[in-house]
């Protein structure tokens, strides 16, 4: 019986090949990004509505967004020596500034997706070791991320996150996708490596798949290593820990959800979204909320005319618990979710069921 192989990104060694997704607002910050870092693990900070968090800074969202963002990376790194990375949606309107804070606070790595990041290199500057590792939701995505980069930038993605349509936030799926097989994770990862270790072993280097969406247990982990995917990307169980940034309410919304609660939305932002049912959103079906003017002009695909709320306060109001004014983004499993822990539990936790997976399929192929 083995442990869980560790997981090589542009030569940062993962002991722990576990990466903790990218939640906002708020719900991912240092809190939770250290500690699962100090675990092995990456730890993620979200990017997303940070200048909501950090108005006290100046009356300038978008710059209040950069002084979070550095707040928050070097609060991480003061408690932990481990891998820390942070997650920039494309469709942020900052989103290039976003980066180029990133990447002069020396941030381990950057995850991009909501969006083809197709010039994410270009911010890289002489002597920079960031990583760069895209989002993507299909194998057509992946290559042509690589080719893009490769022709642009002489640099290809130092690991690919395939997100399938069981995550919880914004999915890039049509909503007829979401529910059909040939869209699932499972499906996707083969796609997805069969493109992209071609092109990494042409060009000599080694370009890790990492799967993401509804993966929730160390069994989970076990079958979807076996499909030839490198690592694993995981937010929702990571939520209802006691380091996760967000308000006890929030987690609450958690562990009260059942599979029914699950549902999708159409976003403001143009894209569908997986979120836990709640009394703001019963409103916005109902139509009865219609923003009146964009507060801070977050996402680039948000238009204030046709979208049935703001996105960047129901999330925040939900990150407060207040779920009269917001909403609470999931993963398919969530409703397995019952109890907080501390993040250390869980990452042992996980490792023990990965080995007791690992050993039932021994035992049933002796």
């Amino acid at each position: 019986m083995k442990k869980m192989k560790e997981m090589n990104i542009g030569g940062l060694i993962i002991p722990v090949p576990i990466i903790q997704g990218g939640m906002g607002v708020g719900i991912s910050l240092s809190g939770l990004a250290s500690a699962v870092a100090e675990e092995g693990g990456i730890g993620v900070i979200s990017a997303a509505g940070l200048g909501m968090l950090y108005k006290s800074n100046s009356n300038d969202y978008l710059a209040n967004c950069i002084f979070g963002l550095k707040e928050e990376i070097r609060k991480a790194r003061q408690k932990t020596n481990g891998i820390i990375g942070v997650n920039i949606m494309v469709a942020l309107t900052n989103y290039e500034d976003l980066v180029r804070t990133s990447i002069e606070e020396r941030i381990d790595i950057v995850i991009s997706g909501a969006g083809l990041p197709l010039d994410l290199p270009k911010f890289l500057t002489p002597g920079c070791k960031t990583r760069l590792v895209p989002i993507v939701s299909s194998a057509r995505a992946a290559a042509l991320i690589c080719n893009k980069w490769l022709a642009n930038y002489n640099y290809l993605p130092d690991a690919v996150i395939v997100e399938g349509p069981k995550a919880g936030g914004h999915l890039g799926f049509k909503p007829e996708q979401i529910f059909d097989e040939n869209y699932s994770i499972e499906k996707l990862i083969p796609e997805v490596v069969s493109v992209v270790n071609p092109i990494g072993l042409l060009n000599g280097k080694e370009i890790p798949v990492i799967a993401a969406g509804g993966i929730y247990s160390g069994s989970d982990i076990v079958k979807i290593l076996e499909l030839g995917a490198s690592g694993v990307q995981m937010g929702t169980r990571f939520v209802t820990t006691d380091e996760c940034d967000a308000s006890l309410e929030f987690k609450q919304a958690y562990l009260d959800a059942t599979k029914e609660d699950v549902t999708i939305i159409k976003s403001p932002v143009g894209m569908p979204g997986r979120a836990i049912k709640s009394p703001f959103l019963d409103e916005v079906m109902a139509g009865k909320r219609q923003p009146k003017t964009c507060p801070v002009n977050c996402i680039r695909t948000c238009d204030i005319s046709t979208a049935p709320y703001c996105i960047i306060a129901s999330l925040t109001s939900a990150l407060r618990g207040n779920f009269r004014r917001g909403y609470a983004f999931a993963g398919s499993n969530v409703w397995r979710t019952n109890k907080i822990i501390p993040v250390k539990e869980l990452m042992d936790t996980i490792k023990q069921e990965y080995k007791v997976y690992q050993l039932k399929g021994e035992l049933v192929g002796c």
